[in-house]
């Protein structure tokens, strides 16, 4: 094998085991923004009033347990035709099951994304897209309103090493991992993948959102 990319393919591997390791047993393949906000059900912006601990589920044989969160919603930006108002959020007690721990005091504003369960409950987890509001990009906050969903047709490929093509016309490939070293980097913060009128795909960066038929493309 190339040294090269025997050496990618250990910081790859590095990568994994350290996501594992800070989740313990809770493994989450890694995912853009933009693809886990067009996975989830439910996109809100709250803050967290409270917190307690109840059981999963009504059955007694059931010794799971669950932490709920109170939640103040700020704003929906996706899961209106399901829920008008979020006052509860949902996740597993134990991280190893992906629970998440949120500050609940009132203050601190977060970007909570993740699922509507048959009875109603909204589930998150690790796996979902959680962040601070206040880290969050100007173009991040933006792209939530309407970017992002535009482009829940696309592919976000990540690329982890060289060689890394497009393989398909609606395919973005995500390369901070490859460039920065880190998921999470420029391209995350500031790009959405937008399909175009002729069903391509290509990344868009920052401004207001694009007009429906756009050619001005801007590739990280």
């Amino acid at each position: 094998m190339n040294p090269i990319h025997s050496t990618l393919l250990f910081s790859v591997l590095l990568l994994i085991l350290r996501i594992q390791e800070l989740a313990e047993a809770c493994s989450c393949a890694p995912a853009h923004p933009q693809q886990l906000i067009c996975d989830s059900a439910l996109v809100i912006r709250a803050k967290i009033s409270s917190e307690k601990v109840v059981p999963a589920s009504d059955d007694p044989v059931d010794t799971h347990k669950m932490i709920r969160y109170e939640i103040k919603q700020i704003k929906m930006f996706k899961g209106f035709e399901k829920l008008k108002d979020v006052q509860y959020v949902y996740t597993p007690f134990d991280s190893s099951l992906c629970g998440v721990k949120l500050e609940a005091n009132n203050k601190k504003q977060y970007l909570l994304t993740g699922q509507i369960l048959h009875d109603g409950k909204v589930l998150i987890h690790l796996c979902n897209y959680i962040e601070s509001w206040d880290d969050l990009s100007l173009s991040q906050k933006k792209s939530l309103n309407q970017r992002y969903q535009m482009g829940c047709g696309c592919k976000i490929t990540t690329c982890y090493m060289v060689p890394c093509s497009i393989t398909t016309p609606n395919e973005c490939l995500w390369t901070d991992w490859l460039i920065e070293r880190k998921l999470y980097g420029h391209q995350a913060k500031h790009y959405a993948c937008i399909k175009r009128s002729d069903g391509t795909c290509s990344w868009y960066r920052g401004g207001p959102p694009p007009e429906k038929e756009f050619t001005d493309i801007s590739e990280p």
